[in-house]
């Protein structure tokens, strides 16, 4: 463990160090961030980050961390519970709420419960109605890495009243080192995808995967070859953690990603000249104001576990 930075108000920000096998990651208590993934003889990084903090506060603030109550955007700034309607930040197009507002888990510190040489355990406490969302909730992220090369983050929240919950790891991905991810591959274990509208909202429409968004089977992506920013639906409840999709490199580098989430979403990181593939196992987005969505619902008293692993297999 080694400090980091300062943040702007003056928190101080640890790097924790895991390792097992031929896979070294990196995490920061700033956002729960993975600020580094890197496998041996391979001489680059495989995620996007930065060694410097005032970026993370900055420009890269969603790179590598947990956002978390509700991440992607809900429509409006609102949502449905329960009997009442809940609004939020308005800090998207002057009109809908990304990934939680200044709300979000991605700007905060987390505390470490634990560290060790393959896992560490944050946690943070969310207060209740902060940025609108209800309930006291206690947020852990367990990082563990296991040999050969395989990351887990299991997300844990338990709240106190009925709120809505919706967590993901939003790390950037290139498993080339190159200046974008063109001649990367993908595969997505997803029958159907969620179209979206011009402000990046889905439609509400699901709609069977075809033509340049089918990747049932391994395809070549590029950018703009297709624009994405869509969600991929795996499913309608959560399931067992298993593998839904695999990221290859032009070395044949991949990196499998398996998931107990019923979606995942897929960022062309068009807003930074495509340098790689932002990958989020997820519910479905905007899914309170989405009938036919699976809810995404947290009760008073109930525990939230959501598991995504990443393994990573060298070309040969």
């Amino acid at each position: 463990m080694a400090h980091f930075g300062t943040t702007t108000t003056g928190e101080a920000v640890e790097k924790i160090t895991l390792t097992a096998g031929d896979l070294t990651v990196a995490i920061l208590t700033w956002g729960a961030v993975i600020q580094s993934v890197r496998l041996a003889k391979i001489p680059y990084d495989l995620t996007l980050g930065s060694e410097t903090l005032t970026d993370y506060e900055g420009s890269l603030r969603y790179h590598g961390s947990i956002i978390a109550p509700v991440v992607n955007r809900l429509s409006n700034a609102q949502a449905p519970l329960c009997d009442k309607t809940l609004h939020f930040q308005l800090n998207f197009n002057g009109q809908h709420t990304l990934h939680s507002g200044d709300a979000g888990t991605h700007l905060k510190v987390w505390q470490i419960v634990h560290a060790t040489e393959t896992e560490c355990l944050l946690a943070l406490t969310l207060p209740h109605n902060e940025g609108g969302f209800p309930g006291t909730r206690r947020i852990t992220a367990l990082f563990q890495v296991t040999a050969p090369a395989s990351l887990r983050l299991t997300i844990t929240t338990q709240t106190d009243a009925d709120t809505l919950l919706n967590a993901t790891n939003h790390s950037y991905w290139n498993l080339d080192g190159s200046a974008d991810f063109t001649g990367h591959s993908l595969q997505i274990a997803a029958d159907h995808y969620l179209p979206a509208s011009d402000e990046f909202i889905p439609t509400g429409e699901i709609r069977p995967a075809h033509d340049m968004f089918d990747f049932r089977k391994p395809r070549p992506v590029a950018p703009q070859s297709p624009d994405l920013d869509n969600c991929f639906c795996l499913s309608t409840t959560q399931h067992p953690l298993r593998d839904v999709l695999t990221l290859t490199g032009q070395s044949n580098l991949k990196m499998t990603v398996a998931t107990t989430e019923p979606g995942i979403q897929i960022y062309d990181c068009r807003h930074d000249a495509y340098k790689g593939l932002a990958i989020e196992a997820q519910g479905w987005p905007d899914a309170p104001n989405k009938p036919g969505f699976p809810p995404i619902t947290l009760a008073k008293g109930e525990t939230l576990t959501q598991i995504t692993e990443w393994r990573f297999t060298p070309g040969h």
